[in-house]
């Protein structure tokens, strides 16, 4: 077995999902997940795209995440509003809580530790 992974998800069914009902801000939106990677000690990669809404999110996990396209906004609870488009990057730390708000569709690759 070849000791990476290349980001190809051609050749990979996309998971697809919505926010919990009780988490939905706004909108209605969507998500297409493509899991490239899932490592033994809770290690996953792969590529997020979610269509347009807002809904609460509250993260226990660590992630990394690089935006492909799109606009987003993450708002951590009583912080102000960080905008997000491709190019960006970030890490949300396990106990973020706030909003994500995708203005317009947007896609990213994410690494994220359980």
């Amino acid at each position: 077995m070849a000791s990476w992974v290349r980001f190809d998800i051609t050749a990979i069914k996309p998971e697809e999902g919505a926010p919990a009902p009780d988490r939905l801000i706004s909108g209605n939106p969507t998500f297409r997940t493509w899991n490239v990677e899932e490592a033994d000690g809770g290690l996953y990669a792969g590529i997020w795209e979610a269509t347009p809404g807002k809904w609460r999110i509250a993260y226990d996990e660590w992630e990394y995440f690089h935006i492909l396209s799109g606009h987003s906004i993450v708002m951590e609870e009583g912080g102000r509003p960080i905008h997000l488009r491709a190019g960006d990057s970030m890490v949300l730390r396990a106990g973020f809580k706030g909003t994500w708000e995708v203005v317009e569709t947007t896609r990213k690759d994410y690494v994220i530790r359980v």
